[in-house]
């Protein structure tokens, strides 16, 4: 029996399209807010970068944790994005790390940049449905799941290329709704390839 892995891009992007469907207004307003107050930050002079690093990190757990709710068909609020503050500690410490592992493969290149991004790229996800999981032990945990699959993640967010651009277009417009389309296919993308290990072992 072949290895079980997981859905292509145009499934993920299918399932993805499906699950929004009723739901467009809470993920438009999740990933907007979460916008908003990124580039909010980065208007704060001189102090900026340091609020950045102690918002960023739980305000993403906030968003994978409402697009996981999402996926999983669990009901969700918008509010629900701060729901990474209260896991606070590990969400800045996992947000510091992860920067600082992408950035010094970043100095090799951007291949291995991009590469260590993929890797530790399903860190915050585990966090979410692990909130007393060890931070190294979730980047661990990210790492074991993307062995194989990081090429199938790049290909999944390089066909989003053609709404990207479209957005840039628009002036921005379109990422009021191309966001939440890769936030959802991503979390189905974690969905499955969290489970592959425990399939190929099944089999």
């Amino acid at each position: 029996m072949s290895n079980a892995s997981v859905r292509t891009s145009y499934q993920l992007r299918k399932v993805s399209r499906d699950q929004l469907k009723g739901n467009w207004g809470k993920c438009v307003l999740v990933c907007l807010v979460y916008s908003l107050i990124i580039i909010g930050i980065n208007f704060i002079p001189h102090a900026g970068i340091i609020i950045s690093f102690l918002i960023v990190g739980p305000l993403t757990l906030g968003v994978v944790g409402c697009f996981i709710k999402l996926v999983k068909s669990e009901k969700f609020q918008v509010e629900d994005l701060f729901d990474g503050f209260k896991n606070l500690g590990s969400a800045i410490i996992l947000y510091i790390i992860m920067s600082i592992f992408i950035f010094l493969w970043s100095l090799l290149l951007i291949i291995p940049g991009l590469i260590a991004s993929l890797r530790y790229s399903m860190a915050m996800y585990v966090l979410s449905e692990n909130p007393d999981i060890p931070v190294l032990e979730a980047l661990d945990e990210s790492k074991k799941m993307m062995y194989g699959h990081k090429w199938e993640l790049f290909c999944l967010l390089i066909s989003f290329l053609g709404w990207i651009i479209l957005s840039v277009v628009t002036f921005g417009i379109g990422f009021i709704f191309v966001c939440p389309y890769m936030q959802a296919a991503t979390a189905n993308f974690y969905q499955d390839v969290k489970l592959v290990p425990i399939l190929n072992n099944q089999e």
